[in-house]
């Protein structure tokens, strides 16, 4: 200690002296404040709990290389909703002026909230649950919440790479098995399966063969043994990649993450070189600009940006709390969320490919179907041969010679052309037919891909990619209940991997039963979207309302080294909280006006029919969006009113060896010396920021700096890592 100093004055004189805050935290060796009298929270100073504490600062995993943490993130973000979400909005919202929209709510919406989720885990170094106590112990159920809709969401996500898995080894074959109906025996004749021929065979595969569905949620059936043994593989390569956290899941993330775009690639290359593959394409990009006027198309484009991102989750504070302080997050987060938006347009090129080639198919098919009709009724005089241009010739009956009768025969046989049963076989109409989630995916692609010249690779390219989409998302999602539960309770990482799928496993068997598809269809349209929104919204509040937007952004300026665009400042604190507000408003009347209800296959019809929840779904459903909730104003009763300790005090000031930390809590700044010793403050500011943060039991301010001279900011300290305190 300098001999100069105050304190050394008062060692040997009897003269009063008057300290600061400010001198006390110029001190070049301070004392830990715990084993001093500076120790103003009453706390009993644990010596081995913060040697755990420092131990664990300086121990915490991180990634192996940026690239990893990068493609970690990817993978995440970009999941099935790509493939099958993103194109089916978009044929539904009017082509590419959908992609306006999305593009507007992306960068209002999307960019500053991840930025903000991958900033507060970077800084604080906690999962989601770490993360939220430390800034606002109040709203601590923030990360409680995440986790229980993470896992709500891994228990059907996991059944759906479950189904991919199914697919992915039924496509070592040829012929495809689902490009044909089977043949059952009536007695000794031969006959087509009624339910197959009714519908199409890879429907047929579908409903029947694949899943085995019963005709209502209400008919259990029992269990699907084939989709069980898929669901125990799928838990399993889940675990296998997590059990070592990101060691094991940052080396699966260079295929699982890469290993999409190859894929996606060539079925581009692919799907360009087929016939009609430029009439989707064309379709596609054909905007609709009247639909930018329909409030609809926007709610529908934010919750897409929502979904697309993994906000709320958890799983992006989990893989960025591994980063380096250092670490440009704001470039991360523009980077990752332009790469998601790419992947879902070059996603949706591919599917509008094929969906073209599929629609010229289907629609050649209705004009031999159509042309056989009108031959029939030609042979038996219902129709006359006048009505037949002379150019027709039906051995080579084109779709444009076809459209030019069809019109010729409805104006002449107008009053009786309903009785004919003629169709139009209009492309437009083909291509208008709007398929979305597993009916994209496992009927209208697996269709187009029986045409494809060596269809089994293509299909085993196909469920392969689908498998590495879900399994990046898998582990994100994972990782947001993990990381958080590790950091706060301490438990064993491989103990509670282990155990977390297998009781995944165990409850997720609701979802293969014979109806578990209707299950499948009720989580993830109720499970997730409402709480989610909440949980965002609360994130956006707790740091820009209660933390402060101002001192979170001087926090990015000396983490970063550069201070963030002012745009964030007025996104964070005005434009991100009403546009989620709106959307969590526009979801909430949605719920009211649309009745709750599910598509089931009723086997006897061949076809899909609407039904509403019966009562104990309504019930189930209800118990989802409140469980998920309950967190939120659970721990926040329980800590305002004292019932449980937050550790929040008035004032902290800390010493720790070799750091210093100062944290003051509804003061004014140079207010502590006044209120400490009733002085005047002192006439030489301290050199520190105050900053606001969670002060918990044991726990330190997200913001430290060392003693050392010449640091990084040129103020004489150095940024220091944030430690892993005890929530």
């Amino acid at each position: 200690m300098p001999k100069n100093s105050k304190v050394t004055q008062r060692e040997h004189s009897s003269e009063h002296v008057t300290e600061s805050v400010a001198d006390l935290l110029a001190h070049e060796e301070p004392v830990d404040y715990k084993r001093s009298i500076l120790n103003v929270t009453g706390e009993t100073w644990d010596k081995q709990k913060d040697g755990d504490e420092e131990l664990d600062a300086e121990n915490r995993p991180a990634w192996n290389s940026k690239l990893q943490y990068i493609l970690a993130q990817i993978g995440y973000s970009v999941g099935l909703g790509n493939v099958w979400r993103f194109p089916y909005l978009c044929q539904k919202n009017g082509g590419g002026a959908y992609l306006v929209p999305y593009l507007v709510l992306l960068i209002i919406i999307g960019l500053p909230l991840f930025f903000l989720e991958l900033a507060v885990g970077q800084r604080i170094r906690r999962g989601s649950i770490g993360v939220w106590n430390y800034i606002c112990p109040r709203l601590g159920g923030i990360g409680y919440a995440s986790c229980l809709v993470c896992f709500f969401v891994g228990l059907y996500y996991n059944v759906i790479i479950g189904w991919s898995i199914f697919y992915f080894f039924k496509s070592f074959q040829y012929p495809l098995p689902w490009s044909e109906c089977p043949i059952v025996k009536n007695g000794s004749v031969a006959v087509v399966e009624a339910e197959c021929e009714r519908s199409s065979a890879t429907t047929y595969f579908w409903y029947r063969e694949t899943l085995d569905i019963s005709n209502s949620i209400s008919e259990s059936g029992g269990l699907n043994w084939k989709m069980t043994l898929c669901l125990l593989v799928a838990w399993s390569l889940v675990g296998l990649a997590m059990i070592k956290g990101i060691q094991s899941s940052g080396k699966v993330m260079y295929f699982s993450s890469l290993f999409p775009y190859v894929v996606l690639v060539c079925f581009l290359v692919r799907g360009l070189l087929l016939r009609g593959a430029v009439d989707g394409i064309m379709h596609m990009f054909t905007p609709k600009l009247d639909k930018m006027l329909d409030p609809q198309v926007w709610r529908e484009a934010a919750t897409q940006v929502f979904f697309a991102l993994g906000l709320g989750f958890g799983g992006v504070i989990a893989f960025s709390s591994y980063n380096k302080q250092d670490n440009n997050c704001h470039f991360d987060a523009t980077l990752v969320s332009f790469i998601n938006f790419f992947t879902s347009v070059l996603a949706t090129l591919v599917v509008f490919a094929v969906l073209g080639f599929k629609a010229n198919i289907m629609n050649e098919k209705c004009v031999v179907e159509n042309a056989e009709k009108i031959l029939g009724y030609l042979n038996t005089n219902v129709l006359s041969h006048d009505l037949i241009p002379p150019h027709v010739n039906f051995s080579h009956l084109t779709a444009k010679d076809y459209n030019e009768m069809y019109r010729v025969i409805m104006t002449v046989k107008e009053a009786h052309f309903k009785e004919l049963g003629l169709d139009p076989c209009l492309l437009e109409d083909e291509l208008n037919k709007s398929v979305q989630g597993t009916g994209l995916a496992f009927i209208a692609f697996t269709e187009a891909m029986t045409h494809f010249p060596a269809s089994p690779f293509w299909s085993v390219m196909f469920f392969l990619m689908l498998i590495n989409l879900g399994l990046g998302s898998m582990i994100g999602t994972m990782s947001g209940i993990t990381t958080p539960i590790i950091d706060t309770f301490k438990v064993r990482k491989e103990v509670f991997t282990v155990g977390s799928c297998i009781f995944a496993f165990v409850v997720g068997l609701i979802f293969v039963q014979r109806s578990g598809n209707y299950f499948v269809t009720m989580f993830d349209d109720y499970s997730a979207t409402l709480p989610l929104t909440v949980v965002v919204i609360l994130e956006n509040i707790a740091v820009a309302w209660i933390y402060g937007t101002k001192k979170f952004m001087q926090e990015l300026t000396e983490m970063l080294g550069f201070r963030p665009y002012q745009f964030y400042y007025y996104a964070w604190k005005y434009v991100s909280p009403i546009c989620m507000a709106v959307l969590m408003t526009a979801s909430i009347i949605q719920l009211g006006v649309s009745p709750p209800g599910y598509s089931a296959w009723i086997k006897e019809e061949a076809a899909e029919k609407f039904l509403f929840y019966p009562t104990w779904a309504m019930a189930i459903l209800i118990s989802l969006i409140i469980l998920a909730s309950l967190p939120l104003p659970l721990v926040f009763i329980l800590r305002q009113f004292h019932l449980v300790s937050d550790g929040s005090n008035a004032l902290s000031v800390t010493y720790k060896k070799g750091r210093m930390m100062k944290d003051i809590s509804n003061l004014e700044d140079n207010d502590e010396t006044r209120f400490i010793l009733s002085k005047v403050p002192s006439e030489t500011p301290s050199p520190m920021p105050t900053h606001r943060s969670y002060l918990g039991p044991g726990s330190n301010s997200p913001m430290e700096m060392s003693s050392a001279p010449n640091g990084r900011y040129g103020s004489g300290y150095l940024l220091a890592s944030t430690p892993e305190s005890e929530l």
